[in-house]
């Protein structure tokens, strides 16, 4: 599949394989930085976060940004960046207590300015049934919202399932 520099969206489900084929998009280049979101709270996503590490060769520049995706964007040297993931980040801020439509905004507008391609891996949450409880469904409002202005935003977007992309953008 033919890919263009710039901003890229990949969305997919839990599991859909949009991480994979996230860090393909830059796997014939030296020099990348990969933006981790994730915080281990627990020994299973402990074990995520480790399987997702040794998939990553010594090409890329690992970085943490549970909280100020924002702050390390602006940080980074020159290189193509990917972000794993947004969901992962907005559910940081989400039981933080912070200002969703703030972080949001503070984002999209830093991503806006970037002059380097980007990745942008997230949760589409749009197949999902409605989620029992308040908290997830403020989650489930504030990811689509999200994912709705990123991908405003991106040159291309993808959505993953079944490990396959589908181009949407």
């Amino acid at each position: 599949m033919a890919r263009e520099a710039g901003k890229t969206l990949v969305l997919g489900g839990v599991a859909s394989g949009k991480s994979t084929f996230a860090e393909a998009y830059f796997k014939d280049l030296d020099r990348k930085h990969y933006i981790a979101t994730a915080q281990a709270f627990d020994a299973e996503m402990a074990e995520k976060i480790a399987v997702h590490k040794a998939r990553r060769d010594a090409s890329w520049m690992n970085y943490e940004a549970p909280l100020d995706l924002s702050k390390a964007l602006k940080q980074l040297s020159p290189a193509p960046i990917l972000v794993d993931c947004v969901s992962m980040w907005l559910s940081n801020h989400l039981l933080a207590g912070n200002d969703l439509d703030k972080e949001i905004e503070t984002l999209t507008a830093t991503i806006a300015q970037l002059k380097v391609p980007i990745v942008v891996v997230s949760n589409e949450v749009g197949f999902s049934p409605v989620s029992p409880n308040a908290l997830g469904r403020q989650f489930q409002n504030a990811q689509g919202g999200l994912n709705q202005r990123l991908a405003a935003a991106m040159d291309q977007v993808f959505l993953v399932s079944a490990g396959l992309p589908v181009t949407l953008k």
